[in-house]
């Protein structure tokens, strides 16, 4: 397996082994129950279907009865994972230290003008300007007489699909279902998401040393600055 479903809690603040300040977002992760399997023989990919949450039995209709859960996700996945329907995925699946990519919804807000959505400059604001926040010529005259696609204009901002990569998993609460990852993602809290092991893992950069600083962290003229590998 190399993906699970979540929910968004929060954010806050940790500080890491060697006393650094770190934002971290608090996911809860898990745990999942996997619904179905798909084959290559069957289907012509493999992948794992897995549900999170619980519907209220008032609000389960007849044809979601077998899977009353309230997400249901489609994960693929090579080779194909040793799982079968029924058993349950849990946060365990990963450790402190590794790297993930999340994906979720981002805050939707609504329907707003060319200087929020773009970061339009707008007009002056001086006294006597009649040009502020409006959007002003938008296309040519006599040709090509149309508006050109994909032209920046006010419209629908945000509630749309995204994917934070390189998250570093900060810790792992197995009791409590619950990852920390470092940075944030997309989504206001509650938000579902999905949490899967990152393609394009970031390279370790060699930590370089400078010594003997002074107090404005310059190095003397005889230092010499070495490089750990």
């Amino acid at each position: 397996m190399n993906g699970i479903l979540g929910k968004k809690i929060g954010m806050t603040n940790i500080f890491d082994q060697e006393g650094r300040f770190v934002p971290v977002t608090l996911i809860e992760a898990g745990p999942c129950l996997v619904l179905d399997t798909k084959t290559k023989e069957r289907c012509g990919y493999s992948a794992v279907i897995l549900g999170y949450g619980q519907k209220k039995p008032a609000r389960v209709k007849k044809p979601q009865k077998k899977w009353p859960v309230r997400v249901i996700k489609e994960i693929r996945m090579e080779p194909p994972a040793a799982v079968k329907a029924g058993d349950r995925i849990g946060v365990n699946l990963f450790k402190s230290g590794d790297y993930v990519d999340v994906t979720g919804t981002t805050i939707g807000k609504g329907f707003q003008g060319g200087m929020k959505r773009w970061g339009w400059r707008g007009g002056r604001k001086s006294h006597g300007s009649m040009f502020h926040r409006a959007p002003g010529s938008i296309g040519a005259s006599s040709y090509p007489s149309r508006v050109h696609k994909g032209k920046h204009l006010p419209g629908h901002m945000g509630a749309v699909k995204r994917t934070t990569q390189n998250l570093k998993i900060m810790s792992v609460d197995e009791e409590k279902n619950i990852l920390s990852v470092k940075g944030s993602v997309a989504g206001h809290r509650g938000s579902f998401l999905v949490i899967k092991s990152a393609k394009k893992r970031p390279q370790e950069v060699p930590s370089t040393t400078i010594k003997n600083t002074d107090r404005e962290g310059r190095p003397p003229k005889e230092s010499v600055t070495s490089v750990n590998p």
